[in-house]
């Protein structure tokens, strides 16, 4: 008979023992690792930071991006393209006051006189909200912001030692609504179309200003002293240099969008909106505004032609030959012409400004007082000395590195885009370098370093450039408002 198995009768199981925990240097050491075929990567690799792992953005399930995700993305967008738009369109209608002066066309709009002051006061304010809404600071700080701001503190310090501190304040003022406008402008100017915007207004006032000058000329209205033509419209544009200045940084904008441009009747308009403010040029019978504009078209074709700028040594003698010979009589003698009086009087307030400005090297002999110490009691006719003798030695640095370092970024973005000609910011970034060119050399030339020129030409260069930054496929890719 079978016996009855007891439950009791196995071996009790030893306790459970945990796994011994040995060490990296143990465990190599083992008759398991030497045994084992060699392989090709170590057991013990170091492992790869978290950071470091690529990661895979795979949608689970094949899911899509969520609505709320694609419309914060597409706020986002319109908030860098489109923000500012009401500050965009009091800057607009403050640029029309500017430059057109509409209270001067009649009496009746007398009343309009102190419009710019106001218009520019509320684009300001709404600036700074809007401003302060997108970005939660009070401008974008580009070099050229900051260089700006460095002029204007040497002007504000300049007061207490200025000749006539009540004529340096008014200056100082007028000085400070540039440097605003300015800020404005670096901010604002976010979009191609805002830019093309402002660029066709200058043309426009290049050509109403030509077609004014070179009908004075023609019918022999020569106001100025009965020598030559003055401006059709005062304010800026009310002496000839400055029209001639004007035109000179106008005309390389026109040459740009022409080239640009890739429609047959577009590229004519632009064609005669150049060859018209050319004529608009020669009419003034401005010696520094040929130089400004002979500078200006050397670098622009230089840039445009590329491979062959061998052409250019036929070209631009042959055109300005054509210049000289289509211009009135007595054109190219006011040229060649160095020793009459208005020469040497420029002359001679050079050398005093140097001079002056060498003995009060520090701030200088504050704004708009240089006329106190002139010999002929005029100004300096130099834009880089007057910044030196009224504000000093280390402002006239500012105020050169403000031109210059703009240029330093359209040439980059020249040479980047050269490639593709197609790509619009090429030609614009080229017409706004020989523009600054032009600017540099005519101003040498004239009293113009606290007016409204340099610093609109300056802010068109820093939007062209954060343009261009928001582009740049084959660089990071920043936020606009980031720049």
């Amino acid at each position: 008979m079978s016996e009855k198995s007891n439950s009791f009768d196995y071996e009790s199981l030893p306790p459970r023992r945990l796994p011994k925990v040995i060490d990296e240097e143990t465990f190599k050491r083992s008759s398991f690792v030497k045994n084992a075929p060699e392989q090709e990567e170590p057991l013990f690799a170091p492992k790869e930071p978290l950071s470091e792992r690529p990661v895979e953005n795979k949608p689970l399930n094949n899911a899509q991006p969520s609505k709320t995700t694609i419309n914060d993305q597409s706020a986002f967008e319109w908030i860098v393209k489109s923000g500012h738009s009401v500050s965009f369109a009091g800057l607009f209608i403050f640029t029309c006051l500017v430059f057109f002066r509409p209270y001067e066309l009649a009496p009746s709009l007398s009343w309009l006189s102190q419009s710019a002051f106001y218009v520019a006061v509320s684009t300001i304010v709404v600036f700074l909200f809007s401003q302060l809404g997108l970005e939660n600071r009070l401008t974008a700080r580009p070099r050229e912001v900051i260089l700006i701001l460095l002029l204007l503190v040497t002007a504000a310090l300049s007061i207490p030692k200025a000749v006539d501190p009540m004529r340096a304040w008014g200056s100082f003022v007028d000085f400070l609504k540039v440097v605003l406008i300015f800020i404005v402008m670096v901010n604002v100017l976010r979009t191609e179309k805002r830019l093309r915007t402002l660029f066709m207004l200058s043309l426009l006032a290049g050509c109403v200003l030509s077609v004014s000058a070179i009908s004075d000329y023609w019918t022999g209205r020569l106001a100025l002293q009965g020598l030559r033509i003055k401006g059709s419209i005062g304010g800026l544009f009310d002496n000839p240099n400055d029209l001639a200045l004007h035109l000179v940084t106008a005309i390389p904008l026109a040459v740009a969008l022409l080239f640009d441009s890739r429609n047959l009747f577009t590229k004519l308009f632009y064609g005669a909106v150049g060859i018209l403010m050319v004529g608009g040029l020669i009419a003034t019978f401005s010696r520094g505004g040929f130089l400004g504009m002979a500078c200006a078209a050397v670098i622009l074709f230089w840039r445009i032609a590329g491979k062959n700028k061998w052409l250019l040594g036929i070209f631009l003698p042959i055109a300005f030959a054509v210049m000289i010979v289509v211009g009135p009589a007595g054109y190219l003698s006011r040229l060649a012409t160095t020793n009459d009086g208005s020469a040497v009087a420029r002359t001679a307030d050079l050398k005093r400004s140097i001079y002056v400005a060498l003995h009060h090297p520090l701030l200088g002999i504050g704004m708009n007082n240089y006329t106190l110490y002139s010999d002929n009691g005029l100004a300096t006719h130099n834009a880089y000395t007057q910044v030196g003798v009224e504000l000093g030695l280390a402002a006239m640095v500012f105020y050169t590195l403000f031109l210059i370092t703009p240029l330093r970024h359209l040439r980059r973005i020249a040479k980047e885009t050269s490639s593709n000609r197609k790509k619009s910011l090429f030609y614009l970034a080229v017409g706004l370098e020989a523009s600054l060119i032009g600017y540099m050399v005519s101003s040498f030339f004239g009293s113009v370093a606290y007016l409204w020129y340099a610093y609109y030409l300056v802010a068109y260069g820093v939007c062209l450039r954060r343009l261009y930054a928001t582009r740049d496929v084959s660089k990071p890719k920043p936020t606009f408002l980031a720049i």
